[in-house]
């Protein structure tokens, strides 16, 4: 039967075993090293901002936690979101799985929806004091280089994933649509974290279609105001739309100070104090 929602649940039936799915970790982790290895050379070779902090004292604990959150996450949710939209495509379940939409249509819809629940999960984080706590250790890197964008508390990086697999299951994104996602995300999160210098004519025609160094690197400043603004990881578009675009830095990227207000001695840039840090005070 073609155009409805059991149809359409069975057409992603036949899907569920292309290589793409099967080979899902393996391709995830290629484009992660890619990725990472191609901007830690962009740094060494054309920097944004010197660094005041060596990244001997940064590096191992912000690379050993992701790491740890993988492991995490691969321990409670053996499947995460791809098994979930995997389920929902078999059950004929969420959104996408009940209209009649072309798969192409459907995967861009998707994978956009998807990004806008991460910029609304971002804007939560920092409302609410106690999830703020979770989050506040990717804050408190005192510098903002690709490694950065790897630096988040294992308690957070868990919610997160019930936060995504609930949108997957509403949405009824496809197990494609959600690879291509995360690719994608992982991807730009680390390009966007990099401190690498653009020139402004480039960066001012990127940020119309991606978060740029320049853009996501005001949400890192120590100044709350700041710090509350530019929550987009991946699209641009969200900021502007809900009104939380902050063009720049008052003080300038070179001027501007990073972090925040507390933990901010080498001690803190440890795993284990960086661990302990939602259960620490001021």
């Amino acid at each position: 039967m073609e155009g409805g929602g059991p149809a359409r649940a069975t057409r992603g039936d036949a899907r569920v075993n292309t290589p793409l799915l099967t080979n899902e970790p393996l391709i995830r982790l290629m484009v992660f090293m890619v990725v990472l290895l191609a901007m830690a050379a962009w740094e060494l070779l054309a920097s944004r901002r010197p660094q005041q902090m060596l990244r001997t004292k940064r590096w191992p604990a912000n690379l050993l936690i992701v790491v740890l959150d993988t492991a995490v996450v691969r321990l409670v949710f053996p499947l995460a979101a791809v098994g979930a939209a995997i389920h929902a495509q078999e059950q004929g379940w969420g959104l996408f799985n009940l209209l009649s939409v072309p798969d192409w249509l459907a995967l861009i819809l998707a994978v956009a929806a998807l990004d806008a629940a991460v910029y609304f999960q971002h804007r939560l984080f920092h409302a609410v004091p106690w999830l703020w706590r979770l989050h506040r250790m990717h804050h408190a890197d005192q510098e903002f280089d690709v490694t950065t964008a790897l630096r988040f508390h294992p308690l957070e990086i868990l919610l997160s994933m019930l936060i995504k697999i609930a949108a997957v299951l509403a949405l009824g994104a496809s197990p494609l649509a959600v690879i291509v996602f995360e690719i994608l995300l992982n991807a730009t999160a680390m390009f966007n974290h990099g401190n690498v210098n653009m020139p402004q004519r480039i960066d001012r025609y990127l940020r119309l279609f991606v978060v740029t160094p320049d853009m996501h690197r005001v949400h890192h400043s120590i100044c709350s105001e700041e710090t509350d603004s530019n929550f987009g990881f991946n699209l641009p578009w969200w900021d502007r739309l809900f009104g939380t675009y902050r063009d720049q830095p008052e003080k300038g990227h070179l001027g501007m100070t990073i972090g925040l207000e507390y933990f901010r001695t080498e001690q803190d840039q440890r795993l284990g104090n960086m661990l302990m840090q939602p259960f620490r005070t001021r």
